[in-house]
């Protein structure tokens, strides 16, 4: 009997050079895919097909979806790649803002200057529960658990405006839309479920200055609130990661 295919590798987008994939890295390799790590910003080229890849990731960093860097331009661009193919794609903070970009919609800061750095609540929307929500086993109408976390972690100046045609799967009080489905296969999340705790730690040194940006959570709380509510977002992200892959309904571990 033939061996099964090994699956295809994922495209892993980092927008600055010692960038890590953090949890959402780890989980793709632990369900046996390769990553394809490519730096635009360091001169990498994105491939002109995603026919040899199980989808893309296009993470965050500190430049702007509004910016008018040549790679930057491009790479919004580019995300007509997995769309017109049908392949999955995530953008997580800058990527998902890059993905509003792409679809026409506006990225743009807080109109009082606030900013998300820390965790903040969220709201999954009934679109949102019903993609991630019941709960293995639940009879029909019953035991609809919502596997969305009610805290996320944020690291962010801006947000993005829903595009035409996004379906908004969670919200917030500050930057109202948080999370969007575009089409059966493209997400765009504006928090960071993929920060581990080193992550943390290297974000809040390297980044203290924008602590005292109006909004942004103390450095104690990062920590603390980790400890309340990072279990949730690791549920959440395991079975959003079948989700994306597979491209269906995954119930609740």
């Amino acid at each position: 009997m033939a061996s099964a295919s090994p699956p295809l590798p994922v495209l892993i987008v980092l927008h600055q050079e010692h960038s890590s994939p953090g949890r959402v890295g780890r989980l793709l390799a632990e369900r046996g895919h390769r990553l394809d790590i490519r730096r635009p910003c360091l001169g990498d080229e994105l491939p002109e097909t995603l026919e040899k890849h199980a989808g893309a990731v296009v993470f965050g960093g500190p430049q702007s979806a509004n910016d008018c860097h040549d790679y930057v331009r491009a790479e919004i661009d580019w995300i007509g790649v997995p769309l017109s193919e049908g392949k999955p794609y995530l953008g997580i903070c800058l990527g998902a803002q890059m993905l509003a970009r792409h679809l026409g919609a506006r990225v743009a800061p807080h109109p009082e200057g606030l900013v998300e750095i820390g965790y903040y609540p969220i709201r999954a929307t009934a679109a949102g529960t019903a993609l991630l929500g019941r709960t293995e086993g639940a009879a029909d109408g019953e035991g609809l658990a919502c596997l969305w976390p009610d805290h996320v972690y944020h690291w962010h100046r801006e947000g993005f405006e829903l595009a035409t045609g996004a379906e908004l799967l969670a919200e917030g009080p500050t930057f109202p839309n948080q999370a969007f489905r575009f089409g059966p296969s493209a997400y765009g999340i504006q928090f960071h479920p993929e920060v581990t705790h080193h992550m943390m730690c290297r974000w809040t040194v390297r980044g203290s200055e924008r602590l005292d940006l109006p909004g942004a959570r103390p450095p104690r709380a990062h920590f603390l609130d980790r400890l309340q509510h990072d279990g949730r977002i690791r549920l959440w992200l395991d079975a959003f990661i079948d989700h994306w892959l597979a491209g269906g309904p995954v119930a609740a571990r």
